[in-house]
């Protein structure tokens, strides 16, 4: 199979030639590395390979998992796996081969898919750019003087330039649905508790990271969510089991749905214009299916929200390195760790255990605020970014002024942390492109526990107006 003809398949058409004997894993491999190697040096979306141990993978008996033979990456957070380091995009996080995998990674395995290795992140996940002193910025296909947004840029960039079909992603902020966003993918969210964080962890920065994928297609996102949902032994709390599978749902258009709309940030100024022409044009859209939309202004807790958000966040990054320095007996110092995460790390350090207890006793208020209104409204629909993606060098890593620099943060990204508060289900589609050629994602967020209207009003959109004949620049 030439490397061109793989690209052009998501990873359920790759899967089926697999299962219909056209093609052989083998050859899925040998393409997807040739891609990479043709590629990623413009990129930088891969930052760990292990090309000779998935050769073998490929050439051996696999799970006959949905995903049977089709290559992956996983991210360099959480991504763990056997014989690999999980560095978390810094020199502060030993090169440690990881003795034992992450649940999720099993999941990835049953499913079939053969892992090539791992992509690019800002450092400890904490920016939505990837721009990181240890690996460099990761760069966006589409335009490479730009951001694939963060943190899981790389896997974004390595999909949308058709490195793999799907890419591991994981989101405590926005960090699947803004690379999404900034590379023309869909990106979905999960429900909290959606998959399992262990056996390392039992929840990630206070109940509002999740884990899943980026994709091309928004069958193979309900596709890697059947292979990967549900709670394992230990776990804390589990989501809401789905009714039916996730990918057997997209045959079953949504109903009329009434749509919240809100065009703006959580303070009431606008996002970009291209992001309001983006978000404009999915509403005009979702009215010509038949779907009724309101505009509403930012719901009132949105303005409230920084600050419990700023809380979860700066901590969890106190216990994790700590954590690190336990273990490895390094002090933090700016030496191996970037200002920005330095400062974090010393604002979270500041903050008190009642404070913490206070900031998760917010963000379950906020969710049942969110309920109320989607009692009202079936999904809401909002800007994934403020702005388009970012030129590379936008946000200084290396800066110690948190005021500037988290103000920039919530500038790009003010509209994706709501749902990570309140652990609804959210994703981005690409229905839009500027007059730059730059993609500009469209976000829904739904109901808590119901990946399946937003995964079938997906699949209504992406059939009404296809977007996977659009390729980067650099495709070829």
């Amino acid at each position: 199979m030439s490397i061109d003809e793989y690209s052009r398949l998501d990873g359920l058409g790759l899967a089926e030639l697999v299962a219909t004997k056209q093609v052989q894993p083998i050859e899925l491999v040998d393409a997807a590395i040739a891609r990479i190697e043709r590629h990623n040096p413009k990129l930088n979306a891969v930052v760990w390979t292990m090309f000779d141990r998935a050769r073998a993978m490929a050439k051996g008996p696999l799970p006959q998992g949905r995903f049977a033979g089709v290559p992956f990456l996983l991210k360099d957070a959480l991504g763990d796996i056997e014989g690999a380091p999980t560095r978390h995009g810094s020199a502060f996080v030993p090169a440690t081969p990881y003795e034992q995998n992450a649940y999720l990674t099993n999941r990835f395995l049953a499913a079939g898919l053969v892992p090539l290795g791992k992509t690019n992140v800002p450092e400890l996940t904490l920016m939505p750019v990837t721009e990181s002193r240890l690996y460099g910025p990761a760069r966006n296909p589409w335009d490479v003087s730009r951001t694939p947004g963060g943190s899981s840029g790389g896997s974004a960039a390595a999909v949308a330039a058709g490195m793999v079909p799907v890419a591991h992603a994981n989101d405590g902020g926005g960090s699947i649905r803004g690379p999404a966003s900034c590379c023309g993918l869909v990106g979905l969210k999960p429900t909290r508790a959606r998959t399992s964080v262990g056996p390392t962890l039992g929840e990630g920065w206070g109940s509002l990271e999740v884990e899943h994928v980026v994709s091309r297609s928004v069958r193979d996102s309900a596709a890697m969510l059947d292979a990967t949902a549900g709670s394992e032994p230990g776990d804390p709390y589990c989501a809401p089991p789905p009714a039916a599978s996730y990918l057997a749902e997209l045959a079953n258009a949504p109903k009329a749905l009434r749509i919240a709309l809100v065009r703006a940030r959580p303070d009431g100024s606008a996002p970009h214009a291209d992001c309001l022409a983006a978000v404009d044009h999915t509403a005009a859209l979702c009215r010509s299916l038949g779907h009724h939309v309101d505009l509403i202004d930012p719901p009132a807790w949105w303005a409230a929200s920084s600050e419990p958000f700023t809380v979860l966040y700066a901590t969890s990054q106190v216990t994790f390195i700590d954590s690190i320095a336990a273990a490895t007996g390094a002090v933090p110092s700016p030496n191996q760790l970037e200002g920005y995460t330095l400062a974090v790390y010393e604002m979270g350090k500041s903050f008190s255990a009642a404070q913490y207890q206070a900031s998760l006793n917010a963000i379950h208020q906020f969710g049942r605020a969110a309920a109320a209104l989607h009692r009202q409204y079936d999904v809401m629909l909002t800007p994934t970014i403020g702005a388009p993606p970012l030129p590379i060098g936008t946000v200084d890593t290396e800066s110690a002024n948190l005021e500037v620099t988290i103000g920039q943060l919530l500038d790009f990204l003010p509209f994706t942390t709501m749902a990570n508060m309140t652990g609804q289900p959210a994703i981005t589609l690409p229905l839009f492109w500027s007059a730059d050629n730059l993609p500009i994602g469209s976000q829904f967020i739904g109901r808590f526990g119901d990946e399946s209207l937003l995964l079938r009003l997906a699949a209504q959109l992406e059939a009404a107006q296809p977007w996977a004949h659009r390729h980067p620049p650099v495709w070829n």
